[in-house]
């Protein structure tokens, strides 16, 4: 038994369960706010649930066979549907994670070399260097702070390095908070969908919320007009990768407004779910010393105090638990949606065609079922013994099948490097008397913030 086991720390608060049913109006209110907060105690441990909100029949899946089923077996039978295009349409257009049919897959295989695992040392090495910038600003730091802000300019910073090159990293400081404004503004769920209303229905966006598409979309597209006026000027960024990949098929490449629909993409989900979850996995080692013990001892014993590299990552396994522990309680994809295409059915009970089908990783990980005192936080969990025995869609942070997050390798590397080179010279502590409760919109961040202040190690 891990030391961690023996820590009697309550579990953060989760949002208030509703104690009967909320009805059509309440429901529609608690999707809008915090969708997490419709699951009551019993859909932890129950593996089929059905809800019928106006015209919209909802399906809530949490048995990994089930999962399985309907992100691999079948999974030809089910979209990402058409909530997903009101939500995240107007901003990603087509990119990868909203694109359908054999639009998605030929852009799928157009991006997947700039994702393959010899690119990861690159990335790996930006990654670090941006950590060390970051320990410079925190160097003399001695008020609080909130660490998810931080962690939001980290990766933003790390994300534009990979994505644009260096020469024109400073750009995060136009697109960071385009793209924060972008997520808030289409990070609510339209009671027009929740209901099953015709998608011809107008979604209504803030004057911010556009000007911040406006802003985000101009960026871009001076970029890749700059980059294709340039040829002769390649840089090793993903963005060149894009720029001279070719459909094995086809032989055809990205235009500049498939670019552009990937470019916000990659942008926006690679630095917002990454520091999440940093943001999740300072809070928890603040409240589990002796987990935080043990990966201090790793990291002293295989960097000795200096910066870490892609190479060392795998003589740092308790770090990885760590992380992805975190992620277990605290996905920051907290929900993985499909609509039904034609009727289907797993273990005998039924999904009819139009079926919004949810597939929750917060449901899921919290399973009794699947994960032995699912509350308690331990990276033990992870050992890679205990990985073997687990059905493999017991744990899904990134989603799984044909349409697993193509930059799941990008999120674990960069998060595991993150955490060793800030975690080797400082402690966060976390400020007492918050009430930290996690709200899930378009990702599951930790609310109202995790305010810290620097403790340096010795």
């Amino acid at each position: 038994m891990t030391t961690a086991l023996n820590e009697p720390l309550e579990p953060l608060p989760r949002p208030p369960a509703p104690t009967r049913p909320l009805g059509a109006l309440g429901m529609i209110r608690a999707l809008r706010e915090n969708s997490i907060a419709v699951y009551g105690p019993d859909a932890f441990a129950t593996p089929y649930s059905t809800l019928k909100l106006g015209w919209q029949h909802f399906v809530l899946l949490n048995h990994p066979d089930h999962i399985q089923h309907v992100l691999v077996g079948n999974h030809a039978n089910y979209n990402k549907g058409r909530i997903i295009r009101q939500i995240l349409g107007p901003a990603l257009g087509e990119g990868l994670l909203t694109a359908e049919g054999e639009t998605w897959r030929r852009n799928r295989r157009i991006a997947a070399p700039a994702f393959l695992p010899r690119r990861l040392g690159t990335v790996a090495d930006v990654v670090v260097e941006e950590s060390e910038r970051m320990l410079d600003a925190w160097a003399g730091r001695n008020e609080a702070f909130d660490i998810g802000k931080d962690m939001m300019g980290l990766t933003m910073s790390v994300v534009a390095r990979a994505l644009f090159s260096r020469d024109i990293a400073g750009l995060v400081d136009t697109l960071g908070p385009a793209i924060t404004t972008l997520i808030e503004g289409f990070g609510r769920v339209s009671a027009i969908d929740l209901v099953g209303l015709p998608e011809w229905l107008p979604r209504l966006h803030g004057r911010e919320t556009r000007q911040a598409l406006k802003t985000v979309e101009t960026t871009i597209y001076d970029i890749v007009r700059e980059r294709r006026a340039n040829p002769g000027e390649a840089r090793d960024d993903l963005l060149q990768m894009l720029l001279d990949a070719r459909d094995e098929e086809t032989g055809e490449g990205f235009s500049d407004k498939q670019l552009r629909d990937e470019l916000i993409t990659i942008f926006a989900a690679g630095h917002e779910t990454t520091a999440v979850a940093m943001a999740w996995v300072w809070l928890m080692l603040d409240r589990h010393p002796s987990v935080r013990e043990k990966l201090e001892a790793e990291l002293d014993a295989v960097l000795a105090g200096r910066a870490p590299t892609y190479a060392d990552l795998d003589a740092m396994p308790y770090g990885r638990m760590v992380v992805e522990e975190t992620m277990r309680l605290y996905p920051p994809a907290f929900t993985i949606n499909r609509v039904a295409l034609k009727d289907d059915a797993v273990d005998g009970q039924p999904i009819p065609a139009g079926s919004i089908v949810s597939m929750s990783p917060w449901v899921t990980h919290r399973n009794p079922n699947l994960w032995p005192d699912p509350e308690r936080f331990d990276p033990e969990r992870f050992r890679p013994e205990l990985v073997k025995q687990r059905h493999k869609y017991a744990y899904l942070p990134f989603g799984g099948g044909p349409r697993i997050c193509i930059g799941n390798g990008f999120a674990l590397l960069e998060a595991r490097l993150v955490l060793a080179t800030l975690a080797r010279k400082y402690r966060l502590r976390v400020e007492p008397g918050q009430h930290i409760v996690p709200q899930a919109r378009i990702t599951l961040r930790p609310s109202p913030g995790v305010q810290v202040r620097l403790e340096a190690r010795a």
